[in-house]
């Protein structure tokens, strides 16, 4: 595959190592050839770096196997996931997951991710998840939805940009993709 089709979540092998793709923009400079701008992940390390390529350059992608899992707990770095289906029980890493720690909750169900070989190497996220506002500013009054926003933490530590009126005690929809607010949660 080429450098130019590559997209967020897709895992491709290089060097022997499997790299996971972070973000991939097209990028044309005033002047020169056009680049793909990428952030990638090792798979293995959990190292992060920004590369850049050709967008003919060519890559070996790896077909991913997908099992739907419940998130049970985490002891330190280690996240243990459950098959819904057999029951049986998987560890993955910090370094493995990455920032999508920030959306773990007990009981989310994600898929968990599977080379051809058989071997675990992450985790995707539902589209959207429900989190309850820990901590924020009080609320405005007479604030409206258009007003800029102020920063929200929420019960995982994340830290989302939300509307003024919003209080703390709130379940919000969050875009995993972006790690945005999207609206209240319907209870």
């Amino acid at each position: 595959m080429q450098a130019i089709n590559l997209k967020k979540g897709m895992v491709f092998s290089q060097d022997g190592k499997l790299i996971r793709v972070l973000a991939a923009n097209h990028h044309k400079p005033g002047k020169g050839n056009t680049v793909m701008q990428m952030d990638l992940r090792d798979v293995k390390s959990g190292a992060v770096v920004h590369k850049t390529m050709r967008p003919t350059e060519k890559v070996d992608l790896v077909e991913i196997a997908k099992k739907t899992a419940q998130y049970l707990y985490n002891e330190g770095d280690i996240y243990t996931f459950m098959d819904t289906e057999t029951y049986e029980q998987y560890e993955v890493s910090k370094d493995q997951i990455g920032d999508d720690v920030n959306y773990l909750i007990p009981n989310i169900n994600v898929d968990l991710e599977f080379t051809d070989a058989g071997e675990l190497i992450g985790i995707e996220l539902p589209a959207t998840v429900v989190l309850t506002v820990k901590e924020t500013q009080p609320e405005i009054k007479g604030a409206t939805a258009a007003g800029g926003g102020k920063p929200a933490t929420m019960e995982t530590g994340l830290v989302v940009t939300v509307p003024d009126f919003i209080k703390e005690g709130e379940k919000l929809v969050i875009n995993t993709a972006e790690g945005t607010y999207k609206s209240r949660a319907n209870d």
